[in-house]
C-alpha cells in the first residue's frame, strides 16, 4: 500500500513539473528569438538604404532687368563639391510653361542640380507671369525674339542652352529659327508653335537639341516630337509615365537626361 502511495506521489510531482515547464516556455522563447532576430533585421535595413549624394549649399539670387517690360529672374552660379563658386561650363536659360514661373525651377531643384554640376542657371519670369509685368509690345513674334536677346545680352550670356516648356514655345521657337547661331543647345519640352514651320526650315537649324516629352502627353508632346525630330542634330528623352509637364512627374529622370545632354555639349566644344 505504501509502495503504491509513493508511486502516486512521484507521478503527481512529475506531472506538476511538466505543467510548470510548459507554462514557463512561452515567456522564455520570445525574448530569445527577439535578441537573435533584431540585429539581423537592422543589418538588412541598413544595407537596403544606400547613402545619398552629398548636399551642396547652392544659393539662388534674384534680380530684375529694366526695360519694357522689366524682367524678373533667378540665378544659380556653379559650385564645386566643396560648395565653392567656379567658372561655368555652360550657361543655361530656363523659360517656363503657362501654369508655372521661374520659381518652379528653384523648387523642383533644377537650378541646384545645374549649379552643382558646373552650369550657370538663369530662370526668368516671362512677361505677364510671376513678377514680370505684361506688355502689349510682345504680341509680335519679332518683339518676343528681341526680348530673349535683350535678356541674354544684359546678363552677359553667350551661346546659351535654352530650355523651353509648353507655352514658352511662343518665344523659343521663333528665336531658334531666327537666332540659332546664338544658341549652344536647345531643350524643348513639348513646346507650342512647332507646326508653324516647314521641314526645310527645320533642316537648316544646326543647333544640338534634346527633345523632351512625357509618354502620356498625346497632344502637344506627340505633336512637338513629330515636328522637332526634323532638326538634324536632335536627341529624344521620352519620360515614361509622365504627362505634359513631364519634368514635374519625373524630375529625377529629367535631371539625369538634362545633365547628360549638357555634359556632351561641353565635350564637343
Amino acid at each position: 500500500m505504501n509502495f503504491l502511495r509513493n508511486r502516486l506521489v512521484v507521478l503527481a510531482l512529475g506531472l506538476l513539473g511538466t505543467v510548470l515547464l510548459y507554462m514557463l516556455l512561452p515567456s522564455i522563447r520570445p525574448d530569445t528569438m527577439e535578441q537573435s532576430f533584431e540585429p539581423q533585421r537592422t543589418g538588412l535595413l541598413a544595407a537596403a538604404a544606400p547613402p545619398g549624394p552629398p548636399t551642396l549649399n547652392v544659393s539662388v539670387r534674384t534680380g530684375q532687368l529694366p526695360g519694357d517690360p522689366p524682367l524678373f529672374f533667378r540665378e544659380a552660379l556653379p559650385v564645386d563639391r566643396d560648395g565653392q563658386q567656379i567658372l561655368p561650363k555652360l550657361q543655361m536659360v530656363l523659360l517656363h510653361g503657362q501654369a508655372f514661373t521661374s520659381k518652379t525651377w528653384e523648387e523642383l531643384g533644377t537650378m541646384a542640380v545645374l549649379a552643382a554640376n558646373g552650369y550657370q542657371a538663369l530662370a526668368m519670369d516671362l512677361p505677364g507671369y510671376g513678377k514680370s509685368p505684361d506688355s502689349e509690345a510682345l504680341k509680335t513674334e519679332q518683339n518676343r525674339v528681341d526680348l530673349l536677346s535683350r535678356f541674354m545680352e544684359s546678363l552677359g550670356v553667350r551661346a546659351a542652352v535654352l530650355l523651353s516648356p509648353s507655352m514658352s514655345g511662343h518665344y523659343s521657337i521663333p528665336f531658334l529659327m531666327k537666332n540659332s547661331a546664338q544658341l549652344r543647345g536647345f531643350v524643348p519640352v513639348a513646346p507650342v508653335g512647332t507646326r508653324s514651320y516647314s521641314a526645310q526650315q527645320y533642316k537648316k537649324i544646326q543647333t544640338p537639341t534634346l527633345i523632351v516629352y512625357g509618354a502620356l502627353d498625346t497632344n502637344l508632346g506627340a505633336q512637338s516630337h513629330k515636328n522637332l525630330i526634323q532638326l538634324p542634330k536632335h536627341e529624344v528623352l521620352k519620360l515614361e509615365g509622365a504627362r505634359h509637364a513631364c519634368y514635374m512627374d519625373k524630375p529625377r529622370e529629367f535631371h539625369q537626361g538634362l545633365i547628360k545632354f549638357l555634359d556632351k555639349l561641353k565635350q564637343d566644344i
